[in-house]
């Protein structure tokens, strides 16, 4: 687990590396160069912009329905991602009763829990890396459409419920919306894995970095936060729900107990 967490910060370190080369200051045109502006970025600004034309010039409509469609285009890959994870998480038992067996820290010992480890996942037929694909095809994607947003110059013209897109959100309604959403998501997508403390850490920290983010940005992103992890909560609620509600019922059963 420490070393998919670690995989995973390390893919999100170097894909916001890469992104952040990119001038993100600069707006975003046709004749923008670069590999990861004219192929990512500016398509995912142009879809932006079309699709705000065609609903009547506006521009947060416009980021709501690409958000979702965006959303939709990556559902496979979440789905094998949510899968994996839930493979990985009802192997957790036996991996713990491994590591108990062979708790000593010299190599000989280790190296055969490694290999116990290797024989039980095929045994389930269970790739311990699987989860992290669908990361690395999504955080392109995300990211460049973050890219899209923030350097779009038609989107900081126009305003949408009681914000401007371009400016930050004078009440903080957004950035505390994005931290409850983003706990909620957080929260469902991590159900059963309480008790592990690196999940938890990451349980409160994003939340919190997500607010931090929303109050110094561009309602605009704020409101691509939102709008996503909405449509995330709906989407793990679907896969994970039978989970959910039995993980609740059992909860309840210990409660009443």
């Amino acid at each position: 687990m420490k070393k998919r967490i670690l995989l995973i910060l390390g893919v999100v370190s170097i894909m916001l590396l890469l992104s952040g080369c990119t001038e993100v200051n600069q707006p975003i045109t046709s004749e923008s160069e670069g590999f990861w502006n004219r192929y990512i970025v500016y398509p995912l600004s142009l879809l932006i912009t079309t699709v705000s034309e065609a609903l009547g010039g506006s521009y947060g409509l416009g980021i709501i329905v690409v958000t979702i469609l965006i959303r939709l285009l990556i559902l496979p890959l979440m789905i094998k991602q949510t899968k994996s994870a839930k493979a990985m998480q009802a192997l957790q038992p036996e991996l713990q009763k491994l590591r108990e067996k062979y708790s000593s820290k010299d190599a000989q010992t280790q190296q055969k829990l490694q290999q116990e480890t290797m024989a039980l996942f095929q045994k389930h037929g269970v790739n311990p890396l699987a989860g992290c694909f669908p990361i690395l095809v999504q955080m392109p994607i995300l990211i460049g459409f973050y890219h899209a947003i923030m350097r779009t110059q038609e989107i900081a013209k126009h305003n949408f419920l009681w914000f401007d897109l371009g400016e930050k959100d004078p009440f903080f309604i957004l950035p505390i919306i994005a931290g409850i959403t983003t706990f909620i998501q957080q929260k469902m997508m991590m159900a059963g894995q309480e008790a592990n403390p690196q999940m938890a850490m990451m349980l409160w920290i994003m939340p919190i970095m997500i607010v931090v983010f929303a109050i110094n940005f561009p309602s605009a992103l704020s409101l691509y936060w939102v709008v996503g992890n909405l449509f995330m909560i709906a989407q793990t609620y679907f896969i994970k729900g039978p989970d959910l509600k039995a993980q609740a019922a059992g909860n309840s059963g210990g409660a009443k107990k």
